[in-house]
């Protein structure tokens, strides 16, 4: 028999604090340099999602479109603001080509879940909408920047190998090609590897966050393996869009390296 998910008090919730002070003590104790960087990400994280978490109640309520779209825009851009950041070496105007590769592959998971699979009424439900964009658009956030940072890399560390290809004949795409294969699968092994142990090594947080909630493990198992591939999909998609984007700003129009960016 499934019962309703049990609230947790605000006074009792605050005593998952004792796991910070466990890992700020042990980043102490071994001088790893993480205290900061933990303590500064918890209270970030912890204010956002409360915010959020009331923000979503009234969104849900009024489920109108145009705050729909705007809470879309805006995740989109702290997600390709934040994609682009972790780039060691970033280029000017790349948060926009980040932003559309990114909402591209978005947009195509939210738009075949709303209009073949799921088919909420109205078909911007917020309820789905909001939950199934921020999943695909988090993951391929992730992919995209690391993607981006092995790409760069390679091709700083291949300079020689790339313009030797270039002197052999091969156009600017052909030349850096291997090198956007790779970075491509880096990206994905996290995603892959989630869904090859999903049910055996671990439960999906949209399925265990659903199967809390009341609904049915098997309903739950339903909606686990749309996100999951969707996932795969949107994440492949926004990479590949954010990959090609970027070697377009590493290749002139005659088919050169701009090795000036790299170094």
């Amino acid at each position: 028999m499934l019962h309703a998910v049990l609230p947790i008090p605000w006074w009792r919730l605050l005593a998952v604090g004792a796991s910070l002070a466990l890992l700020l003590a042990l980043g102490q104790a071994l001088h790893l340099r993480i205290g900061r960087m933990a303590l500064v990400s918890s209270l970030r994280g912890t204010v956002q999602l409360v915010l959020v978490g009331y923000f979503l109640g009234a969104l849900f309520s009024v489920r109108r479109f145009e705050l729909v779209a705007a809470t879309f825009l805006v995740m989109l851009g702290v997600a390709a603001r934040a994609s682009v950041g972790r780039l060691r070496r970033p280029l000017p105007g790349l948060g926009w080509l980040a932003s559309a590769a990114l909402g591209a592959g978005t947009a195509l998971g939210v738009v075949f879940m709303t209009a073949v699979v799921v088919r909420p009424v109205p078909w911007y439900d917020p309820q789905y909408v909001i939950p199934f964009a921020g999943m695909l658009l988090g993951n391929a956030m992730n992919g995209s920047s690391l993607a981006g940072e092995r790409f760069q890399e390679d091709l700083r560390s291949r300079i020689a190998e790339v313009e030797a290809r270039l002197s052999l004949g091969l156009s600017g795409p052909e030349s850096v090609h291997p090198l956007l294969t790779r970075a491509l699968r880096a990206s994905m092994i996290p995603t892959l590897n989630s869904f090859a142990v999903a049910g055996v090594v671990q439960l999906p947080g949209m399925m265990t966050g659903q199967i809390l909630s009341g609904v049915a493990p098997v309903v739950a198992v339903e909606y686990q393996i749309l996100i999951f591939f969707l996932l795969m999909t949107s994440t492949a998609v926004s990479t590949l869009l954010f990959l090609l984007m970027l070697r377009s700003r590493y290749l002139t129009a005659s088919h050169q390296l701009r090795v000036d960016l790299l170094r």
